[in-house]
């Protein structure tokens, strides 16, 4: 019986150690945790307000928009497509430019392989009235354009005949009609965007 006691009294002591050691592991870890913390804080580290990875783009992507502009062409590319003046996607862009409609070509640098797109900056640059422009994300493009996947490219069309309408522009058989109102902003927003754009370098960088 006094064995069975003794051993017993062993045991506790040996959990109780155990439970210590790893409350003090616990508490170690904590700290670490707390010093890397407030080093980042030290450092000014900012957490990046992309929603997506920013991955190094392709040198084929110039001219690259800059966040302030990525902003403004994802806006504009959004009320393209509820006045139902957008194009998505590698065919249907292709189709357009040779029609030789006009307007701003939003590309995606980081589509994979890039060679699926890598053709349309020479077509932009050879269709008249046509400025193109990439930005970092292809699912934020996608989402701007109305749609859940991601999109490699789209075109706005600047087209004249649009523009100068005043009548509503439908955006489907059941659906709401876009008013003079957000047309007009559509095309401020599309005008703007392509100063912006004539003024961004377009030298290509290896």
């Amino acid at each position: 019986m006094a064995k069975d006691a003794e051993l017993k009294e062993e045991k506790k002591k040996k959990r109780k150690s155990e439970v210590a050691d790893l409350d003090v592991d616990a508490e170690a870890k904590k700290a670490k945790k707390e010093k890397r913390k407030s080093l980042a804080a030290e450092d000014g580290e900012k957490v990046p307000s992309s929603r997506f990875p920013l991955t190094p783009s392709p040198p084929i992507a110039v001219p690259l928009a800059g966040k302030k502009l990525s902003k403004k062409v994802l806006k504009t590319v959004k009320r393209a497509s509820k006045a139902r003046q957008l194009k998505r996607g590698v065919k249907e862009v292709v189709k357009s430019l040779r029609k030789g409609e006009k307007g701003l070509l939003v590309l995606a640098a980081n589509i994979t392989p890039i060679d699926v797109i890598s053709h349309l900056p020479v077509l932009a640059e050879d269709t008249q009235g046509v400025e193109y422009v990439w930005v970092t994300s292809k699912e934020e493009l996608g989402a701007a354009s109305g749609t859940k996947r991601a999109t490699s490219c789209v075109l706005i069309c600047h087209s004249a005949n649009a523009l100068s309408s005043s009548a509503p522009i439908k955006r489907g058989k059941d659906a709401k009609v876009a008013t003079a109102e957000e047309t007009a902003e559509w095309k401020e927003g599309l005008e703007e965007c392509l100063e912006e754009v004539k003024k961004l370098e377009t030298t290509v960088k290896y």
